[in-house]
């Protein structure tokens, strides 16, 4: 049983879905100091809600930096998916967040990951007409791609 089962599995607060909204609302709109206190008081920071969506997707969609950083930081999936098969990138795309999206590629997000719709987060991007969240996506994996290479 991992720490995280164990915080969960003592702590009533950790279940409740008033906590995870709360901690969805805080990571929507971009209130940090709320996001640690729900933290600290014990609901898991990858907690969905009854459509999927987590903290992270909330945080990417509305390019809330600081609020992703601390996801990623305490170990969120940055591939979670809602019902729509969604992920947190596909939302930071679909809204033009781009240092958003270089922060998620670079922590390891699927840019291949398809969407209920047979979409990627690049199909997003493309359709809304967005080239330069395409140009930050090239950046990102470019970078990856020179982090991981070998000498």
């Amino acid at each position: 049983m991992g720490v995280e089962a164990n915080r969960t599995e003592h702590n009533p607060i950790a279940a409740d879905p008033e906590y995870v909204e709360a901690l969805l609302e805080a990571a929507r709109y971009n209130d940090f100091d709320h996001v640690k206190t729900i933290d600290a008081l014990g609901v898991p920071l990858d907690s969905k809600d009854e459509q999927g969506r987590t903290a992270l997707h909330m945080a990417s969609a509305n390019g809330n930096v600081e609020i992703v950083n601390y996801l990623i930081s305490n170990k969120v999936d940055v591939n979670s998916s809602n019902v729509e098969n969604n992920t947190p990138l596909h939302w930071a795309c679909l809204n033009g967040h781009t240092e958003v999206v270089k922060i998620l590629i670079l922590a390891g997000a699927n840019v291949s990951s398809l969407n209920r719709h047979e979409r990627t987060p690049v199909d997003e991007a493309a359709i809304g007409g967005k080239m330069y969240v395409i140009d930050a996506i090239n950046t990102a994996v470019a970078q990856v791609e020179l982090t991981n290479a070998s000498v």
